[in-house]
Formats: C-alpha cells, sequence, structure tokens
C-alpha cells in the first residue's frame, strides 16, 4: 500500500475508552494490509499538535468517537490541511451528532421521527416535558451517553445530566431495536447493508450494552422474521438519510419499532460507527462479504476532504 496512515484515537469525548477499543483492531488491520500507521490521541492543543502531526500523512483514519472527534470539529482542521480523511465531513458530522437538528433533516426526506422538545434540568423537575413514557438524553452526544428512560410510576433521577448544557425529551417508542449500516465509495450512491435487531437485557441499546462483553447483547442479522417490506423500508431509509446528512463513508442508523402499532422512527445517524470487536458495522460488513481487514482498507481508500 505504501500509504502513511494517522490513526486518530482517544481525543476528549466521554467516549474516550471505546475510542481507543475501536483504535487497536484498526492499527492491526491497517498494518496486516501493509500501511505504515502512525497514532495520534488529539489534547485542548490539538489546533497546533495536530497540523504537526500530519507532516509526511497521506490519510487521517478518524476513529474518535463523541464530541470534537465527531461533531466536525477535527473535521475542519483536516479540511485546512487538505489531507483526506475517513468518515464524514464538517457539515454531516455537526448534524448528525445534533439530535434535534437532525431529526428535522430526517423528517423532511420523508423519513418517521418521534416527537421531542428541548428541556432543562430545571424543567424536569417541575414535572414531565411529555406524557410517560418517555426518553431523556443529551441533545449533542453519542453512544447512548446519559440516556434515561422515564416509565410510568418512575421517580425522576437527573444523575449524570447535570454536565450537558442541551438536554432533550422524546417520545418513547417500544418494541424492538433495529439499526443499519451504510457505505458510501467516492462518485457513488450510498449502500445498505444489513438489518441488524438488537436484543438486550437492558430497557434499550445503552452504553453497556454497546461495549461491555458481559452485557450478552444478541446480535441479529437480517432476522427473518421482520417483514421484507420492513426489511426494505430500513435499508431505503437508511440510505436516505445519509444522503440528506451529506454523509460519507460508514455511517449507521438506529431505529425503534413497536410491531403492536406498527409504529417505527428513525432515532439518529451515526456517522463514526464503532469498530470494536462488539460492533455493528463490521459485523454487518461481514455479511455483506466484506471482513474487518477489507472493510479498513475501504475506508481508508474512499478518505476524502470535503470539497
Amino acid at each position: 500500500m505504501n500509504k502513511t496512515v494517522l490513526l486518530l484515537q482517544g481525543g476528549l469525548s466521554a467516549e474516550r475508552e471505546v475510542s481507543f477499543a475501536s483504535g487497536k483492531p484498526v492499527q492491526e488491520a491497517l498494518k496486516s494490509s501493509g500501511y505504515r500507521v502512525v497514532t495520534f490521541d488529539p489534547g485542548w492543543d490539538v489546533g497546533t499538535t495536530l497540523p504537526a502531526a500530519l507532516s509526511g500523512v497521506d490519510v487521517v483514519f478518524n476513529a474518535l468517537h463523541g464530541n470534537w472527534g465527531e461533531d466536525g470539529n477535527i473535521q475542519g482542521i483536516l479540511n485546512f490541511a487538505r489531507i483526506p480523511y475517513t468518515h464524514s465531513g464538517v457539515l454531516a458530522s455537526s448534524l448528525a451528532m445534533d439530535k434535534q437538528l437532525s431529526k428535522v433533516v430526517f423528517a423532511a426526506a420523508g423519513i418517521p421521527v418521534v416527537d421531542d422538545v428541548s428541556v432543562t434540568l430545571e424543567d424536569l423537575a417541575t414535572g414531565d416535558p411529555l406524557p410517560r413514557p418517555y426518553v431523556i438524553k443529551p441533545a449533542k452526544e453519542g453512544s447512548s451517553v446519559g440516556v434515561k428512560i422515564v416509565m410510568p410510576g418512575d421517580e425522576m433521577d437527573l444523575s449524570g445530566l447535570q454536565s450537558y448544557s442541551a438536554l432533550m425529551a422524546e417520545e418513547f417508542v417500544p418494541g424492538r431495536e433495529l439499526t443499519v449500516s451504510v457505505l458510501q465509495s467516492k462518485h457513488e450512491e450510498p449502500r445498505a447493508l444489513a438489518v441488524t435487531e438488537l436484543k438486550t437485557k437492558t430497557a434499550f441499546y445503552d452504553y453497556e450494552a454497546k461495549y461491555s462483553a458481559d452485557a450478552e447483547t444478541e446480535h441479529r442479522v437480517n432476522p427473518p422474521d421482520l417483514s421484507p417490506i420492513m426489511h426494505e423500508q430500513l435499508m431505503r431509509w437508511s440510505e436516505r438519510a445519509h444522503a440528506a446528512l451529506g454523509c460519507r463513508g460508514a455511517s449507521r442508523a438506529d431505529y425503534r419499532f413497536d410491531p403492536d402499532s406498527g409504529r417505527i422512527a428513525i432515532l439518529e445517524v451515526n456517522t463514526q460507527p464503532g469498530l470494536t470487536p462488539l460492533s455493528l458495522l463490521p459485523e454487518q460488513a461481514l455479511a455483506t462479504g466484506m471482513d474487518f481487514k477489507a472493510l479498513v482498507a475501504w475506508m481508508v481508500e474512499n478518505a476524502a476532504c470535503d470539497a
């Protein structure tokens, strides 16, 4: 390959350890494919240290998760440096990280969403902003960090939310949790890979279910009891959501589906899907015949800057 790849991992967000968990297998796969790999852990001085680290680099592999790595900030620096990088650019990254704004985009694209409202801790302390059950979550965070489901009869638990400047309350859709990964090569249309149902022992696919081997989350790739019509609809919606946000490379769209009512809604699009041993994108890529090593190489070869 003879390319030098700068692997961004770690970073400043609440998902720092998850980023390292993604970065380790990525580094191994890159080396196995013949790339020269240099790692970089961005700190608050990234504006001065990253440009210096880009000397001699051909491509940046962005394995950061959460704020400052997945929200358009690091992408802006890389655009100025004109070094191609994996995953989405500034606008798509920042839109996808803003859960409320991205849902406006999805709705405009004809993809069903659930109602939500902006809330503060003071609002939540005085009463319910929506009929129960509903979800409280940071409006700009990833990996289900800080997400709480408020069920009928529950006492309001606001612990862990004090550090977030923007919160939202969102309708809770009971039933099945479904997710679809999308890949988009240069100059081609986005292509959905598979539908995976996540069966967890927790109320939803939370941080522990995503990243703990002890969580025993079952991943049902292309579940046979999902109707062909629903399967096809989820694949097309995911491609549409990817395109509506302006994503490139890889993304993953998450949904809730209530079989009793037939209601389905997109929750968010993740522009930096995890690449840990428990992650969904590599699993869905494998279902199409693309192993992890090939997936990582594909990401490098399809890296780009914003036009």
